[in-house]
């Protein structure tokens, strides 16, 4: 009969079973009152910080398997690692389950985490576990690093920079892409180190919502080509623009550095397209009108 943990050192010690083995720089980790991490070289990197959080019929179904849950919590922040051009180290995560959770649930829905730490070398170094008296809820806190130079911001992107995308848009709900999506980690960092590359964000709320947001940031406006977006297939340009959870990457790109970074970027990710979708304009000039993507604060929107 599968039981629920009796206490919390029995859950830790269940858990703890399903993550990989932590990096070298973890001097303590899950079991103090503190993770003690070893601090980077001085002045070899910046230290990048992200938490993120995913609720129960908000984020997933009911019903969605915890794997499939564990995997998509850990793999969101990962994917705005990847857009700073960063490499991802540490994870905190907190979760409030429900009092009726069996070992079983937590073994599963830790063996998704654990399966995304190993695959993207993140150390899980602690977090907390509560009871919830509603849904499931989980945050996750990681940290990455990157250097300097590589660094990689939505505010960099100047009038005349291309506009472009990795992969293909829409359809993620629909597909259930949304819970087993891949963050492009490695695709992120090579991007990071490109001169070519000027600004940079993942896409999560959908290109209507995210595009805009980098415009701001960067005083631009911009214009797309509509008919160029990469879509999946069956998926509908509003699709592309709206449905959110993508997790691509949506970067700028100088025009004249296009060509050479273009041929450098099929070399190294043959499988994964970079295409061109638009163009930045000078402040003040109108944008493409486009549809907006998702937003927590629009009661309006479908639950995720």
């Amino acid at each position: 009969m599968n039981k629920r943990p009796r206490s919390e050192a029995e859950l830790l010690a269940l858990i703890s079973r399903e993550l990989p083995t932590v990096d070298a720089g973890v001097l303590t980790g899950i079991g103090d009152d503190c993770a003690v991490l070893q601090p980077v070289a001085e002045n070899a990197s910046l230290e990048l910080l992200k938490t993120d959080a995913l609720v129960e019929s908000v984020h997933f179904a009911n019903g969605t398997p915890w794997h499939k849950v564990g995997w998509k919590a850990l793999c969101r922040p990962l994917s705005d690692i990847a857009a700073m051009g960063g490499s991802p180290r540490h994870a905190l995560i907190t979760i409030a389950a429900p009092s009726s959770w069996t070992s079983s649930d937590w073994r599963t829905l830790y063996r998704g985490i654990g399966k995304a730490a190993r695959e993207f070398g993140v150390s899980v170094v602690g977090g907390e576990t509560v009871r919830s008296t509603g849904p499931l809820f989980l945050s996750v806190t990681l940290t990455g690093s990157v250097s300097a130079r590589n660094l990689k911001l939505r505010s960099g992107a100047k009038p005349g920079d291309l506009i472009c995308v990795t992969g293909k848009l829409g359809g993620s709900l629909k597909s259930g892409r949304h819970l087993s999506f891949q963050p492009r980690v490695a695709e992120g960092r090579w991007l990071g180190g490109e001169a070519a590359v000027t600004a940079m964000m993942d896409l999560s709320d959908g290109l209507g919502s995210d595009l805009p947001k980098m415009a701001i940031e960067s005083s631009c406006a911009f214009r797309l080509a509509l008919d160029s977006l990469p879509r999946h297939s069956s998926c509908s340009v509003s699709a592309a623009l709206s449905d959110g959870e993508d997790y691509e990457l949506l970067l700028t790109v100088n025009p004249r550095l296009w060509p050479s970074l273009q041929s450098r970027w099929d070399l190294a990710s043959p499988k994964l397209s970079l295409t061109p979708i638009g163009v930045m304009l000078p402040y003040g000039e109108e944008s493409t009108p486009l549809l907006d993507g998702y937003d927590h604060l629009a009661p309006k929107r479908p639950k995720r």
